[in-house]
């Protein structure tokens, strides 16, 4: 089992972007806030692999966060990424590319009738959130404690006293008024979901939701809950959005929609759908997307949106997902994985809670399920702390808080997978001692 203890050169290159970048990183989700510690200065990635600046070799269940399905420096991305450069790295007009890319997204994801290209996730429910707003001519958003959206002004909201509490900013920068008309709500509750439409259906634009939830941990939806919301807004004619961000392409061809059966009005994409480029895109019905500008007076640009490169990345990948179907191989090793962590916790006196919807999976130091933010937050965070870098060590490279989901890609191996948890077995055992 490997030793990677030692990152004597990571510490320096820590020290050094600290005095030129808050906090020495460019997203705090690096910064290793959650569990202490420096982070590991990346070199390079291949496969299902990370080399740091030690020379320190990782097996990778981050991913960059989620967007390599098919592992590192997927020779097909690679290489149209190298054929796109040849002809420039942007040009600010309309390229047959993104038209490729936005005829495969709508052959995958069959509730997109059309689709806007945009440059990040954020950008994608920002956009989303201001067409809902227009089409419907409503103002009142409902949001879900624990899910996040991007740093949106309106979406950066903790929940308040009451389950229908109007969202408070959780950022110092946004001001109370940008949130006044965001409502809380907790996920999973379908009777709070029905108190807050009888009380304020008329007054909804929409509800925006991870089907999955990736960012309180991987916590899945039940499907009586996710019915009602797309009962309830259809009867209010309030825009349903699923934020895909994380679970589009990534637990079914056609995202958590297809996998439960549900249907949105509109659908965020980012991460797997640029391959590990800057890509984002916002999706829905054609009579709500022809709200948009230039067609309609809903106001959204960007100079880099569709940029031939990130689109020559998008196009790689969704024709691998669409030619290849990786999905069923990933529920098996996922599964692998996420049986070998409860075996190996049990094995070693604890106990933990492991979430699971395809390749995404949290593994939560609770003795109790976790089916919202509330429990999820019930959590001990200082021991997953001490596991997460019990396995750095060891050589497993896990998203660094309790609070994220970990991705297992098509270049994972049922060896690597047996290494993996043997490295849990003895994470587990150092952590109990």
């Amino acid at each position: 089992m490997l030793d990677t203890s030692n990152r004597s050169q990571s510490q320096m290159e820590f020290a050094r972007s600290s005095r030129s970048i808050p906090g020495g990183v460019n997203s705090p989700a690096r910064a290793f806030g959650a569990v202490g510690g420096t982070p590991p200065f990346i070199q390079r990635g291949s496969g299902a692999f990370l080399f740091d600046v030690d020379g320190n070799r990782y097996i990778d269940y981050v991913g960059s966060w989620g967007p390599h399905l098919f592992g590192h420096g997927h020779p097909p991305v690679i290489q149209a990424i190298q054929q796109a450069l040849t002809n420039g790295t942007s040009f600010g007009a309309p390229t047959v590319a993104e038209s490729e890319l936005a005829e495969l997204i709508i052959q995958l994801v069959p509730s997109i009738q059309k689709v806007r290209m945009v440059n990040s996730g954020t950008e994608a429910t920002m956009s989303a959130i201001r067409v809902a707003r227009g089409f419907t001519g409503r103002n009142v958003i409902v949001k879900f404690a624990g899910c996040y959206h991007g740093h949106v002004d309106s979406l950066l909201v903790q929940a308040g006293s009451g389950a229908l509490t109007l969202g408070t900013p959780s950022s110092p920068g946004v001001p109370p008024g940008c949130t006044a008309d965001t409502v809380v709500l907790p996920f999973n509750d379908s009777g709070v979901l029905e108190q807050a439409f009888s009380q304020r259906g008329s007054q909804l634009a929409a509800v925006i939701v991870e089907p999955v939830c990736g960012t309180m941990g991987c916590v899945i939806p039940s499907a009586e809950f996710l019915s009602a919301l797309r009962r309830l807004c259809t009867a209010y004619g309030t825009v349903l959005i699923f934020d895909e961000v994380m679970t589009g392409f990534r637990v079914a061809r056609g995202g958590a929609q297809e996998l439960f059966g549900i249907a949105p009005d509109m659908t965020t994409l980012g991460k797997i759908l640029g391959g590990g480029m800057p890509v984002g895109a916002y999706g829905g019905r054609a009579e709500i997307m022809n709200a948009v500008s230039p067609v309609g007076a809903v106001y959204q640009a960007g100079t880099l949106s569709g940029n031939p490169v990130a689109m020559a990345a998008g196009i790689a990948m969704l024709t691998t997902i669409r030619d290849q179907n990786p999905y069923p191989a990933l529920e098996r090793l996922a599964a692998r994985l996420a049986d070998g962590f409860l075996r190996a916790a049990a094995g070693a006196g604890s106990r933990i809670q492991v979430n699971r919807v395809g390749s995404m999976l949290t593994a939560f130091f609770s003795d109790q399920p976790v089916t919202d933010y509330g429990s999820a937050t019930r959590s001990d965070t200082k021991k997953f702390s001490l596991w997460f870098h019990q396995m750095l060590n060891h050589g497993v490279y896990l998203p660094c808080s309790q609070y994220e989901a970990m991705f297992v890609s098509a270049a994972h191996t049922d060896d690597l997978i047996d290494e993996t948890i043997l490295a849990a077995q003895a994470a587990f055992s150092a952590i109990s001692a």
